[in-house]
């Protein structure tokens, strides 16, 4: 039986992707993509948090922060903005503070 390219590639393409390797649904990958895009917005509307150096990443309404702050309350002002956001379940904040050299 011969097969087609898109026989081989489509499934083996919709199977690698899997949302996230299998590890979310194509529901949650929505409501996590809407929950970073809501995070991502409110650092952009806050003046204390520098929005550009911190990087968000959602999974399951678990909010991963990682990045760069100026200072521990920019840190602890993204964490607390993120937590408000509806819809997430935890924030692990990795953000790094830097210290003037």
């Amino acid at each position: 039986m011969k097969k087609t390219l898109a026989t081989i590639v489509i499934p083996a393409f919709l199977a690698g992707c899997a949302v996230a390797r299998d590890q979310q649904t194509v529901g949650q990958y929505v409501d996590d993509t809407t929950i970073t895009t809501q995070v991502k917005a409110k650092f952009a509307d806050d003046t204390t948090v520098a929005a550009t150096s911190i990087r968000v990443e959602t999974l399951k309404g678990q909010v991963q922060l990682s990045g760069f702050a100026k200072s521990w309350q920019e840190k602890e002002r993204a964490e607390v903005l993120a937590r408000s956001v509806k819809g997430v379940s935890g924030v692990r904040n990795d953000i790094i503070v830097r210290t003037p050299s």
